[in-house]
């Protein structure tokens, strides 16, 4: 009996092993099928209506608001003190190719992510709905909920931030141009100096846009077959995203899709041309030199050359000439460039490697889903830092440190007053992350939920850049420091009052004010570049939108609460009442 059993499985155990996996093959290949189809049929149906909602969205916002942001750019270059009249002058002159290039530029670029985004979220999340567990969930997520509503709500979004940064952000940005202007040293330029600039600008574009074009278009099919290549030998060897079975149907739509690929990446390596041609003005104002400003020009396409042969893995180097533009360059850099990331090399610093602005995909092997997971995302990073935000205005709302008057003022008020609530709440938020990060022993920041961000799992976006770095420089100095409890409350108000100290009085929290000046001084210094980095997060993309949902969520905490209170008091009156109406 035991010989016949070995002889079955020396005998079966192949074949039964080559049907299952063929029968594997064929689902993965029948899922594919119906999800191309399904998500072609959800994409004509839903992608025009999302399309339209963001193309009449994002252009109405660009032309509605382009007067105020003229008179708003005018207005702040005539009132700032950090340039001086030369350099003036040299901006006025280039403001209508600026305004001219962000009318195009928005009205075109609008336009390509609205059809992009239309079109291809639908059929995307219906390859995602593929995922799910059981046949029945797949099914009503594949038919009816992913890329339907979720893709008009999405589009809706987008406009909103969009308006946000238009509106909201931009003035901003130009508000800090005045205001800054008496805690730096202005900016100078001759008179002139100012043609030479001129010239040299236009020159960049004259040189640069059709070089970069011609550059780009010859190497596109390059990209295109080399980029099949690199997809089709991880379809193969089953590794990168065609390692997990369930993303199999994906990466067979980037490889379909690759081609649209290409065409986005050179249409982003001529846009950039503009920026790196126009910058030759600035190269003149820096170095001083006109001479400097057209070897610029000239180094710029042989930058751009050797990039791309770098990307696609083609010869070394560049046969185009590639002068020297700068006096003494810290590095082999140039200044456009899409740096590689810090958290890649696993150091601190960025590479001294750089590369000009052609924004295309990178074709090395690629990381296996798994992999690409334990990296935390920035909508991670944005969600649970809202999420400590709301907890600790829910625990100021517990302390009637902050109320709800404060929270519908603010909300109602346009954010004009109660700085308190826009900025206070979640500078007191990030404080408690850095400190809670600092008892932890934590080598990077503590957002919640488990999550840890440190230079090796942290986003590959330069966003992350901006507001990480700070605030682990702004860590360690509040650890150096070693203040005492007293300290740390201290530094509470300051952080979340901004310098009212009416209203920081009136909360006792067990702060003392340090008694040597300097120290009090250096915890003051601190608050105001906890205030300070939250003022720059505040200009990100989707912040404005995602604070006042914290804070409308923390206004119906605040309600609920207090009604709970309210029928918790009556329900405790009414048996006195009861036993009074007995008693008489």
């Amino acid at each position: 009996m035991d010989k016949v059993k070995a002889w079955a499985a020396a005998n079966y155990a192949e074949p039964m092993g080559s049907v299952q996996q063929s029968l594997r093959v064929a689902y993965v290949v029948l899922s594919f099928c119906a999800a191309f189809f399904l998500g072609g049929i959800k994409a004509a149906v839903v992608g025009p209506v999302a399309a339209a909602l963001m193309v009449l969205g994002n252009i109405g916002v660009i032309l509605f608001l382009f007067p105020a942001h003229v008179w708003w750019t005018i207005y702040s270059l005539v009132k700032t003190e950090r340039i001086n009249a030369g350099l003036k002058v040299a901006v006025l002159i280039a403001l209508p190719v600026l305004f001219g290039l962000w009318l195009g530029l928005g009205i075109f670029g609008s336009a390509l992510v609205a059809l992009g985004y239309g079109f291809f979220t639908p059929w995307i999340s219906t390859f995602e709905a593929f995922r799910q567990e059981s046949e029945a969930k797949k099914f009503v997520h594949g038919v009816v909920q992913d890329g339907t509503w979720g893709t008009i709500k999405g589009s809706c979004t987008v406009v909103r931030d969009f308006a946000d940064l238009c509106f909201h952000s931009y003035p901003a940005y130009l508000m800090e141009l005045r205001e800054s202007s008496q805690n730096c040293e202005p900016h100078s330029i001759r008179l002139l100096d100012v043609p030479i600039c001129i010239a040299v600008g236009l020159l960049g574009l004259i040189v640069d846009i059709p070089l970069y074009t011609v550059i780009a278009l010859i190497k596109s099919p390059y990209m295109l077959f080399k980029g099949w290549q690199r997809l089709l030998h991880d379809l193969i060897s089953r590794e990168g995203p065609f390692l997990e079975t369930v993303c199999v149907p994906i990466a067979g739509l980037a490889i379909l899709f690759w081609p649209l690929v290409v065409v986005g990446s050179v249409l982003l390596a001529i846009v950039s041309s503009i920026f790196v041609g126009l910058y030759g003005a600035v190269v003149v104002y820096q170095e001083r030199s006109f001479r400097r400003g057209v070897t610029y020009v000239v180094a710029m396409v042989a930058e751009f050359d050797e990039y791309t042969n770098d990307w696609l893995y083609l010869r070394e180097g560049t046969v185009l000439p590639k002068p020297s533009y700068r006096k003494r360059k810290s590095s082999s850099s140039t200044e456009f460039s899409v740096r590689t990331n810090a958290s890649v090399k696993g150091g601190d610093h960025p590479s001294s490697s750089e590369a000009p602005a052609m924004l295309v995909p990178t074709l090395a092997p690629s990381r296996s889903v798994r992999e690409a997971i334990q990296e935390v995302k920035m909508v991670q990073i944005w969600e649970n830092m809202m999420k400590n935000c709301e907890m600790r205005g829910r625990d100021l709302l517990n302390l009637n440190v902050i109320t709800t008057v404060d929270l519908t003022e603010w909300l109602r008020s346009k954010e004009s007053g109660q700085e308190a609530i826009g900025l206070g709440v979640p500078s007191y938020s990030l404080l408690c992350i850095i400190l809670q990060s600092i008892k932890a022993s934590s080598g990077g920041l503590l957002v919640g939920n488990g999550i840890e961000i440190n230079q090796y799992n942290r986003p590959q976006d330069r966003l992350v850049d901006w507001f990480l770095h700070p605030v682990l420089v702004l860590k360690d100095q509040i650890q150096a420091l070693k203040m005492t409890e007293e300290e740390v409350r201290f530094l509470e108000k300051l952080t979340l009052f901004i310098g009212n100290s009416e209203r920081a009085n009136g909360w006792d929290n067990g702060a003392e004010i340090p008694q040597d000046p300097v120290r009090a001084a250096q915890i003051q210094a601190i608050s105001r570049r906890l205030v300070g980095i939250v003022r720059s997060m505040s200009k990100f993309p989707t912040y404005r939108r995602r604070h006042r949902h914290v804070m409308k969520l923390l206004v119906t905490y605040s309600v609920e609460k207090e009604g709970s209170f309210r029928s918790s008091a009556s329900n405790r009156s009414a048996p006195i009442f009861e036993i009074t109406q007995l008693e008489v």
